[in-house]
């Protein structure tokens, strides 16, 4: 039996039982609630993950997913809701969520996802022993971004970027193979500076490809959806 422990949230008892049975099969602990206050009952330091309904009676998943931040409790957050304008992924990530499925969903989809946002966290929660990264440094392939000297390094040659271009990257380099709009990625660099564009970020990840060199090819735009870092 797999050590980690979920907790579903949501109001239809159905989706509940269908989502519980699934995760189990795929060997994860699981519990169950029907609403964000019986949530706020039954969650505890063992459990890994929340799968969180947004649309419920009484207390909204949104709502909850602030409580638990202004609480300081970073446990790790997929939202699962029949919302899923641009508008509503912008306000479930900026509540602290860490991915967002719109309904109707496949349970492969939701396996994946679960399975993504747990290594995620475990690569933050263990040092690399191998190669004794400090916890300020992001490596995927061969980048590597040094937060705390705000310096990056391809292919152990460092690459010199903007503030705004490191921060795009790091963000891309958090969720390596995710999809990020335009919106979802001025929202998180450019934190509410007036008079940005969306063509802002079009032209500073054509910067950061072409530093990147043979690496830059990783970084992708999905038409219509965004850009992503190929894992």
């Amino acid at each position: 039996m797999n050590e980690s422990r979920i907790l579903v949230v949501d109001d239809e008892p159905d989706l509940r039982e269908i989502l519980q049975f699934n995760l189990e099969q795929a060997g994860y602990q699981v519990d169950t609630a029907e609403s964000a206050e019986a949530a706020m009952e039954v969650l505890t330091p063992q459990h890994v993950l929340l799968l969180l309904d947004v649309m419920m009676g009484g207390m909204s998943g949104f709502q909850f997913a602030e409580v638990l931040r202004k609480q300081q409790n970073d446990v790790p957050i997929i939202f699962l809701t029949a919302k899923d304008t641009e508008t509503d992924l912008l306000k479930g990530f900026a509540t602290g969520a860490d991915d967002y499925i719109a309904k109707p969903f496949s349970l492969h989809e939701v396996l994946a996802r679960v399975k993504a946002v747990l290594r995620r966290h475990e690569r933050k929660a263990t040092p690399n022993e191998t190669t004794m990264e400090p916890a300020q440094t992001i490596h995927s392939g061969g980048i590597l971004a040094d937060l705390l000297r705000k310096v990056v390094l391809v292919n152990g040659e460092e690459v010199r970027l903007s503030p705004k271009e490191l921060g795009i990257l790091c963000l891309l380099l958090r969720h390596p193979g995710r999809v990020f709009s335009r919106e979802e990625i001025l929202a998180q660099v450019w934190r509410g500076e007036s008079y940005v564009l969306d063509r802002t970020v079009d032209v500073h990840i054509a910067r950061i490809r072409r530093k990147l060199g043979n690496e830059g090819t990783r970084l992708t735009n999905r038409q219509g959806y965004g850009y992503c870092l190929e894992a």
